[in-house]
């Protein structure tokens, strides 16, 4: 799931519909020029224009607040066309996207709570389609086909799952859990584009807003691993998470994705294992965390081979690099399953502190050259 946060689709909306802005050069003072300026206070979130033209725009934030922040780019009814997490205190960002015409909101987190500082803004013009080569119409023909099929092979292995875990047969439960998992986890480089199923199916209990109840494959992670039983309660949340999944299988086919949002959905996607899932609390009962770990690399690495066509063109040595990275991640997690063909990973809390941080290090190690990816794609 994406990293914890409050209102949890109107955070991340914001971020991404201001993040398209491509092949601004930077001044000496670091600023881009022809980019929108975000910066980021603790009290304020101030955007220097508030009119712009629709199509591939660049958002240049500077984080000017005391605490780490995150910015999102919003449609009006909170979801998140873009966004970009973990911004430090004094250092700066910048977001790529391809926005349509429309009314939006940039926010603002400081400490990466609530529902952030927030400013309208207005996308005129209807040129963000019509800029798009076809090699780029391709590669999101391409991933909308791959994120449905992850969808229409979860929903069986889901099935299985939640059937035992309304049978109350906790070892078939267990052996189901992290198979159920793996094709959410491959989409999620775009898991904001299906709107509020996120925090329904996806979201740790110290994730949970004011007032949600707690439902989806945390509440029954916990169930079966930390307090051992199934009781009346997880036995009916089995079939909610089951129809909450034939929702999203639902809504992958009309999801709003542009070739921006794939290659800012992966990096974002990367840098919440490198700061989250490698720490352990993502499957802090189960420690099926590897599981996760390889679904989210795949489903990046699945972003970036389709749009490798059109960045290899404007950035060969990017791609040089993305290709070497992919491959040295892929290695390293290898040495956790002694067969390359299966998901039987090794427990994560077998993986001592080193070797966690030797993942980490190679996670940062691709994502840097990823937060490139969007720009290279739209030059």
């Amino acid at each position: 799931m994406r990293a914890v946060r409050l209102s949890v689709v109107t955070a991340a909306t914001t971020l991404a519909a201001l993040t398209a802005v491509t092949g601004c050069a930077e001044k000496s003072d670091g600023k881009a020029e022809g980019a929108v300026q975000v910066v980021a206070k603790d009290d304020a979130c101030e955007v220097s224009e508030t009119e712009i033209p629709a199509g591939h725009v660049e958002l240049a934030v500077e984080n000017k607040g005391s605490k780490v922040t995150e910015v999102y780019v919003l449609f009006p009814d909170d979801r998140i066309v873009t966004e970009r997490e973990n911004i430090g205190p004094g250092t700066k960002a910048k977001i790529t996207a391809e926005i349509k015409a429309g009314t939006y909101e940039i926010a603002c987190k400081p400490g990466m709570k609530g529902k952030g500082i927030r400013q309208s803004i207005e996308v005129t013009g209807g040129t963000a389609a019509a800029r798009r080569s076809p090699e780029m119409d391709k590669a999101v023909a391409g991933y909308r086909t791959y994120v449905q099929a992850q969808a229409d092979e979860t929903l069986p292995k889901v099935k299985v799952f939640t059937d035992a875990v309304a049978a109350g047969d906790i070892e078939a439960a267990k052996k189901a859990y992290a198979d159920s998992r793996i094709g959410w986890e491959r989409t999620e480089p775009v898991a904001e584009s299906f709107g509020d199923i996120d925090p329904k199916v996806d979201v740790r209990e110290d994730g949970l807003e004011d007032g949600q109840k707690w439902t989806g494959w945390h509440r029954l992670e916990k169930a079966l691993w930390q307090d051992k039983k199934l009781g009346a309660e997880e036995k009916a949340l089995a079939p909610v998470l089951y129809k909450d999944l034939v929702d999203w299988q639902k809504r992958v086919g009309k999801a709003d994705i542009a070739p921006t949002s794939m290659a800012n959905g992966a990096k974002e996607l990367l840098d919440e294992v490198a700061t989250g899932k490698v720490t352990g609390e993502e499957e802090r009962y189960s420690h099926t965390d590897l599981v996760d770990f390889k679904a989210n690399v795949e489903g990046a690495e699945q972003s970036y081979t389709l749009l490798r066509p059109v960045a290899s063109k404007n950035d060969a040595a990017l791609t040089a690099s993305l290709d070497k990275q992919f491959a040295a991640l892929n290695t390293l997690l290898d040495r956790y399953r002694t067969d390359k063909s299966s998901y039987d990973f090794t427990s994560y809390d077998k993986v001592g502190d080193a070797d966690r941080k030797e993942l980490s290090d190679a996670v940062n190690a691709l994502a840097e050259p990823l937060s490139k990816l969007a720009a290279a794609v739209t030059k």
